[in-house]
């Protein structure tokens, strides 16, 4: 990974778009911070497409879609999208898998969630799992003392033996049934609202993320930045972002939003 200043100016000025995760990357221990949110907020006002890239559930999303300074966002690791058009003051909800689909999964995914809580000690069924739509979170450090490594990489084998696509973030294990990500999610979000080719424009783009479930976004953008933390997971993962900044978590997607709007002015 190179300093965020290796970053090269002519392509800063280029990006049309920010991609963002949002644990312990827009956050820190947390909690979103005014000068995180601000810097959100000013990439939006230069006229960036922005758009959170999350684990986080479906429920959360709601609230992102409508409230937040962004085009809209992805959730549950690619599960969906959701954006809300303001002309038709409409929340628009693209799912990948059918309502049916969800439903018949639903019971299968709480039987495999349970059987994880009971054969890895300390780990606990996400806080936020009631409001989530397509998948599973096994909290591993948000609101449980952190485990050790081994325990979280137990906890992904437990789910892929049950037939899961498995990804560790930097709080939780998510586990679905599918083959979608983040990435090919956001590429959909980004062809169907927006027109926008991804794999012509992916250097337009930057996304920046900090664990093991960014993995797909970090190995396809070429400006991918990972924030300082993104080292705790360096040797989780087959492939780290281009850059990485100074700062930890919330603070390094503030160094990275100036870097971007610096460029353009």
């Amino acid at each position: 990974m190179k300093p965020l200043a290796d970053f090269p100016r002519a392509a800063r000025a280029a990006i049309r778009g920010v991609l963002l995760d949002i644990d312990d990357t827009l956050t820190s221990a947390g909690r979103l911070t005014a000068h995180a949110y601000g810097a959100l907020e000013r990439l939006k006002a230069a006229g960036l497409l922005v758009v959170p890239v999350t684990g986080r559930p479906a429920g959360w999303c709601d609230h992102i879609a409508r409230m937040w300074p962004v085009d809209g966002v992805v959730g549950e690791n690619g599960a969906l999208y959701f954006a809300h058009d303001a002309l038709q003051r409409k929340l628009v909800q693209r799912y990948i898998a059918s309502e049916n689909e969800r439903a018949a999964r639903k019971t299968q995914l709480t039987e495999i969630a349970a059987r994880i809580v009971r054969e890895v000690p300390g780990c606990a069924l996400a806080s936020d799992q009631d409001y989530r739509v397509a998948d599973i979170a096994i909290d591993f450090c948000e609101d449980v003392p952190a485990l050790a490594r081994g325990d979280v990489e137990r906890i992904a084998q437990l789910m892929r033996e049950a037939g899961l696509t498995a990804k560790i973030s930097s709080i939780h294990v998510n586990g679905w049934f599918g083959g979608y990500d983040k990435l090919s999610t956001t590429r959909l979000f980004l062809e169907e609202r927006c027109g926008i080719d991804l794999d012509n424009e992916k250097a337009h783009f930057v996304f920046v993320g900090d664990s093991p479930n960014d993995a797909p976004m970090f190995e396809f953008f070429p400006h991918a930045v990972g924030v300082a933390n993104v080292r705790d997971f360096a040797d989780w993962m087959p492939l780290l972002p281009a850059y990485v900044t100074p700062g930890r978590c919330g603070e390094g997607f503030a160094e990275l939003a100036e870097a971007l709007l610096e460029a353009r002015r």
